[in-house]
């Protein structure tokens, strides 16, 4: 997030002589350039122009400065009065902070309300509150955690997240200055030596949670506050620094200035970060800004202090605002589709976030800051912020609670009683699929925004395993005590079945077995997961085949998405994809034990929930059609040569999710939305289906 924080420390002068008085807190022309350098990366990465793929590095830029500026402040009022006034020192962050801020909670809010899905207004009414309270970056975490919401669009808040990993560290900081300015007398050495122990702590946890769970690593306060503490270790050596001779502090901050920019250039999504990775960005920022404390003519001051970046860097905070929202909610309110934005339009709607950026210092941000109302009076100003976090709260509590209106139709046929009472469950979805409703029945169950957020125990439960778990887990369900073993194998396309099986478990006592890991092919192929060999699968589908070779159970279900490319392409792919499954179904059966492979599920056309919830009314706009549903007919076609050589049995689900004669996979089945998401099942369709799966699995089970 952009620095808040004036860009206002001490500097020497440029000749080298001692700074005039007037002189010692000037205006750090490189620092605000600098800003400008890292908000433009941030913004035309998230516009995206490839050639900045990793300008999200601009944030780790933002936080060093950040880190040095507060800190240099800190230390002036405690060389001055031997003390910091906390109270004064919130005061100032919310007057810089909270009015702008609130300011965009607020429209962003409004937009969301008006342009963004209906069925995803309660979760972005909870991000808003939690950017309000400084605790969205949590909230995204656990999100990123969460397998089926990965794919789930962008939030419009998603940007707060830096800013609340800001002011967490700031919670902590002045406190923990203060205190070890006190017992160390003054002496800023120890303070040093402690910030540096903490800094190398959190450096180390980023790295060891960027490899273990990477979402927790990009948005927790504890592995950033490692950047934001190498700013404060600069400002407690600044008085050194400013003695650095002119021809060590020049190249210095190009030297900084270039670690930026080639981590903004080199950097792209798959690159694992923060990790060693953040390392280069911090450094080319920690030069810049030591360089700086005794600039030189020939510094990166030359470049960085010219009046468009000085300017631009003045309105960054404003600008990181605003630039975010734009690119999420503009899309969807000029019609777009996919509620994307193509670059050109991207970049356009930057051009007027930096207007309103400009607007927001000259109307809001400045006559608050410095209006003589809260001059001197930080209790004015905390109450002022305690009504602009009041008020962001009861717009986010009551947009949630007024969700905007989705039109429906009539009701329609009970998809789940309909398919059970059925003497041909098959027959009976296939006359539900051709007579599908084209608007949202008012009976839809579960409704629309309820639609994202069921869990079936599989999850609950965890034991649909992570990417980096190599080992699996004991996950036993229905009767644990019956002679009869089914176990459900794959990755989460796999786990989509779960519900049905369970149901069919329970009503037909059989003991069920779920071995699911996320992305993991059931074929023996190493596949590229994360730009990288995914070989935390190959691990554990071998532990998980020897699993069930010791189960020997009467049943294995294996399935598994359609997407994925091998690490190591061949040059003919269905030859490949034939062998690794070969590979499976032939290790599965060894013992004995039925095989029965479940082919992929035909994809929905983008987003199905967002869809019926833009269209609900018109249903038939969000319907996919054979064979564009298929994702990889490939896959499909290896999966029955390999199944022909095996002696494994062939299920193919496409007649449950489309039409037979017209080829149309509606979103909608009778009262139950199909898809969950852009390639899972919904977990109310998929018990649905359990009268329709028995048939095409039970007499293997129950065959002697």
């Amino acid at each position: 997030m952009p620095s808040t924080t004036s860009a206002e420390t001490r500097t020497a002068p440029v000749s080298g002589r001692p700074a005039a008085p007037e002189a010692r807190h000037a205006l750090r022309l490189d620092i605000q350039g600098l800003r400008a350098v890292a908000v433009g990366l941030v913004v035309l990465s998230h516009a995206g122009v490839t050639r900045v793929g990793g300008g999200y590095i601009g944030v780790d830029v933002f936080f060093v400065i950040s880190g040095f500026l507060i800190t240099s402040l800190l230390l002036r009022e405690l060389a001055a009065t031997g003390r910091v006034s906390v109270r004064s020192f919130y005061a100032r962050r919310a007057l810089r902070l909270l009015p702008a801020s609130s300011l965009v909670i607020a429209v962003t809010l409004g937009g969301s309300w008006l342009f963004l899905s209906k069925a995803r207004l309660a979760e972005y009414a909870g991000d808003a509150l939690a950017s309000a309270l400084y605790a969205v970056n949590f909230r995204l975490a656990a999100a990123g955690t969460d397998y089926l919401a990965r794919n789930s669009p962008p939030s419009p808040f998603q940007h707060f997240w830096s800013l609340a990993v800001e002011e967490q560290f700031y919670l902590v900081w002045p406190l923990l200055l203060l205190l070890t300015w006190r017992v160390a007398r003054g002496r800023r050495r120890p303070v040093a030596v402690l910030l540096g122990v903490l800094c190398l702590g959190s450096f180390a946890a980023g790295v060891v949670v960027t490899n273990a769970s990477a979402p927790w690593a990009y948005f927790g306060s504890f592995t950033r506050a490692w950047e934001l503490g190498a700013g404060a270790l600069l400002a407690l050596v600044t008085g050194r620094l400013e003695r650095l001779p002119a021809a060590l502090a020049a190249p210095m901050t190009w030297l900084g200035l270039a670690c930026v920019t080639l981590a903004a250039v080199r950097y792209d999504d798959g690159t694992p970060f923060p990790g060693h990775h953040a390392l280069l960005p911090v450094a080319g920022a920690v030069l810049v800004l030591a360089g700086g404390c005794a600039p030189a003519r020939h510094g990166a001051e030359w470049l960085l202090g010219r009046r468009p970046l000085v300017w631009l860097g003045g309105l960054s905070y404003g600008w990181y605002l605003w630039h975010w929202p734009l690119l999420v909610i503009a899309p969807a309110a000029l019609g777009r589709a996919d509620g994307t934005a193509g670059v050109p339009l991207a970049l356009g709607l930057c051009a007027a976030a930096l207007g309103l950026a400009w607007l927001t210092l000259r109307l809001v941000e400045n006559p608050v800051r410095f209006h003589r109302a809260f001059r001197r009076r930080p209790r004015r100003a905390l109450v002022l912020g305690a009504a602009l976090t009041a008020g962001a709260w009861a717009l986010s509590l009551t947009a949630a609670a007024v969700p905007p209106t989705i039109e429906v139709g009539r009701p329609a046929p009970a998809l789940a009683q309909a398919l059970a009472d059925a003497p041909d469950p098959q027959a009976r979805l296939t006359g539900l699929l051709a007579s599908a409703p084209t608007a949202l029945p008012s009976n839809l169950a579960p409704p629309l925004p309820e639609v994202k957020s069921s869990r079936s125990a599989v999850y609950r439960d965890g034991c649909h395993v992570d990417h980096a778990a190599t080992g699996t887990r004991p996950c036993v369900y229905g009767d644990r005590t019956s002679t009869r073993t089914v176990v459900l194998f794959g990755d989460s396309h796999a786990a989509q079945w779960f519900p049905a099986l369970q149901r069919l478990a329970t009503t037909r006592g059989w003991k069920l077995v779920s071995l699911t890991k996320a992305s993991c092919k059931v074929a023996d192929l190493t596949i590229v997961n994360g730009h990288k060999p995914y070989t935390a699968c190959d691990t554990w589908r071998s532990d998980a085949m020897a699993r069930i070779r010791d189960l020997r159970p009467d049943l294995v279900v294996a399935s598994s998405s359609d997407a994925g490319d091998p690490d190591r392409p061949a040059a003919d792919p269905l030859r490949q994809w034939t062998t690794g499954f070969e590979r499976t179904f032939r290790g599965l059966g060894a013992s004995g034990t039925r095989v029965a492979a479940l082919l992929d599920t035909p994809w929905p056309k983008g987003d199905p929930v967002d869809c019926a919830a833009r269209n609900s009314l018109q249903l038939h706009a969000c319907a996919n059609h054979l064979p564009d549903a298929i994702r990889d007919a490939t896959r499909g076609a290896a999966v029955r040569a390999a199944a022909s050589a095996t002696a494994t049995t062939v299920v193919d689900p496409t007649p449950w999710l489309c039409a037979p004669r017209t080829g149309i996979c509606p979103v909608v089945v009778g009262d139950t939305t199909v898809h969950r998401d852009d390639s899972h099942l919904s977990e109310a369709y998929a018990e649905a289906l359990a009268p329709v799966l028995a048939t095409a699995l039970g007499r293997l089970v129950d065959a002697p």
